[in-house]
């Protein structure tokens, strides 16, 4: 289980990046557009930099639903290997099946 402290962090990124979406993705668009003059370009670039740096989507961590770790995450699933694994074998995850060959 991963600490209480990260797993809430991450919510509260979470939180942040979606009240910041519309204007970091309007904000990245203006940045991005060669059409535009290179001052409002640069100008875009410095009101991103102002926005919370939570407020990035690159900062939020995929986490396992059950146990919060962040590594061996299986994005289908929204499980980690574990946890998956654990499921599988009782049954719990519809379609999954143990196999061998």
């Amino acid at each position: 289980m991963a600490k209480l402290s990260s797993i809430n962090k991450n919510e509260r990124r979470k939180q942040l990046v979606k009240k910041y979406a519309g204007k970091y993705a309007k904000l990245k668009a203006q940045a991005a557009d060669t059409s535009l003059d290179e001052t409002e370009r640069l100008i875009a670039r410095l009101k991103m930099a102002e926005l919370p740096r939570n407020a990035n989507p690159t900062r939020v961590r995929n986490r396992c639903e059950i146990t919060g770790r962040p590594r061996a995450y299986y994005r289908k699933f929204r499980l980690a290997r574990v946890m998956l694994r654990d499921l599988a074998n009782r049954g719990m995850i519809p379609g999954v099946v143990k196999s061998s060959w």
